[in-house]
C-alpha cells in the first residue's frame, strides 16, 4: 500500500462513485455528493450497535463522513449526506482518529460512507499503519460504488460491509435516484469479495477479513428482499456473511408515501427470515425486538474530530 501522492487529480475531474459526474470539486466546488475536495466527518466514536462479530466488547471505531452519493429518499443521516453537516479535517488528523480509537480498544476502524473521500482515506489509513495501527480496517458503504475506485482500496481494507438495497432499477430510481444501483452493487461486491476472500472470524468472535453484507427489508418490498437473499446466496454461497435488518424507521421526508412511511411489519420481517433459512443461509445475522427507533441515529457532534 503506498501513499496517493497528488490527490487532488481526483477531484478536479470526479469520477470517484458511478455517477461519475465529473465535478471539479477542488477549491469549493462540489459533486453529485455535495462534499468539495476537503475532507469532511461529523463523528469518530465506538459505536456498539454493529453486528456481533463487527461490534465485539468494546464497540467498533466508527467513523462517519459527511456526504453522499444516493440520495435515498428515506434516509436517516440526512444531515450528513443531504445537508453536508460535518467538520473539515486533514488526512493527517483522519489518521490519529483511528488510532485514539485503537487506543480506547476498538475492534476495528469502521469508514461509513466514505465514498466522496477515497484517496484522503487510502492515505490516512496508510499514515496510521505506519504509525501503529493494526486493528482491521472497515469500509462501510451503500454498495453503490465504482470497482476503479474499490481497486484502489486494494491492500487498505481488510473487511467490507456494503448494502444490497435493491434488486429492482424502478425501485433503486424511485428510492435512491440510481436506476444503475443493482447491477453497480453487483459488480461493487464482486470486486470486495476478489479482494479478501471468504469470511474470516478469529477465536475472539470478531471479523478479521471478508464481506458481511447488509440488506435492510423494506415495507412492502418482502419479493424484493428474497430476489436479493437468493441472488448473495447462489453467488456467494457461505462465504460471505448477511446481515437481514428490520431497523427501518419511517423519516418526516416520507410522511405522506404510500409504503414507506410505516414501519416494516413483524410478518412481513418473518417472511423474509424463513426465505433465508429454506434457501440455506447459514452465515448471517437478524435483529430481533424494536429496531426501528430514531434513537438509533447517532448525534452528530463532532466527537473525536
Amino acid at each position: 500500500m503506498k501513499m496517493i501522492p497528488d490527490i487532488n487529480e481526483y477531484y478536479a475531474e470526479c469520477i470517484l462513485c458511478p455517477r461519475r459526474c465529473r465535478a471539479d470539486r477542488r477549491e469549493g466546488g462540489t459533486g453529485f455528493c455535495g462534499m468539495s475536495s476537503e475532507l469532511k466527518a461529523a463523528k469518530a466514536y465506538l459505536h456498539m450497535w454493529e453486528e456481533p462479530c463487527i461490534t465485539g466488547e468494546h464497540g467498533s471505531g466508527t467513523v462517519f463522513f459527511s456526504g453522499c452519493n444516493l440520495k435515498c429518499i428515506f434516509c436517516q443521516n440526512s444531515d450528513l449526506s443531504l445537508n453536508g453537516l460535518g467538520k473539515v479535517i486533514s488526512t493527517d488528523e483522519l489518521a490519529q482518529s483511528f488510532i485514539k480509537l485503537q487506543e480506547k480498544k476498538a475492534s476495528n476502524i469502521n469508514l461509513v460512507t466514505g465514498v466522496c473521500f477515497i484517496p484522503h482515506i487510502v492515505n490516512a489509513v496508510t499514515i496510521a499503519r505506519e504509525q501503529g495501527l493494526t486493528i482491521p480496517v472497515l469500509y462501510n458503504s451503500s454498495g453503490y460504488e465504482s470497482v476503479e475506485s474499490l481497486k484502489m482500496l486494494e491492500g487498505c481494507i481488510d473487511i467490507y460491509m456494503p448494502d444490497m438495497k435493491y434488486m429492482s432499477s424502478e425501485t433503486a430510481a424511485a428510492y435512491s435516484f440510481a436506476g444503475d444501483y443493482p447491477e453497480t452493487a453487483k459488480k461493487a461486491i464482486a470486486e470486495m469479495f476478489a479482494q479478501t476472500g471468504p469470511a474470516v472470524i478469529g477465536e475472539d468472535g470478531l471479523m478479521k477479513k471478508g464481506v458481511l453484507v447488509r440488506h435492510m427489508v423494506l415495507p412492502g418490498c418482502v419479493p424484493e428482499s428474497k430476489k436479493i437473499l437468493r441472488y448473495l446466496r447462489e453467488t456467494y454461497g457461505n462465504d460471505i456473511y448477511i446481515s437481514i435488518m428490520n431497523q427501518y424507521t419511517p423519516m418526516p421526508s416520507v410522511a405522506d408515501h404510500s409504503l414507506l412511511s410505516r414501519k416494516v411489519s413483524e410478518e412481513e420481517y418473518e417472511r423474509v427470515l424463513d426465505f433465508a433459512d429454506k434457501i440455506g443461509i447459514e452465515k448471517g445475522f437478524t435483529q430481533s425486538g424494536e429496531a426501528a427507533k430514531e434513537s438509533f441515529v447517532p448525534v452528530w457532534d463532532f466527537e473525536g474530530i
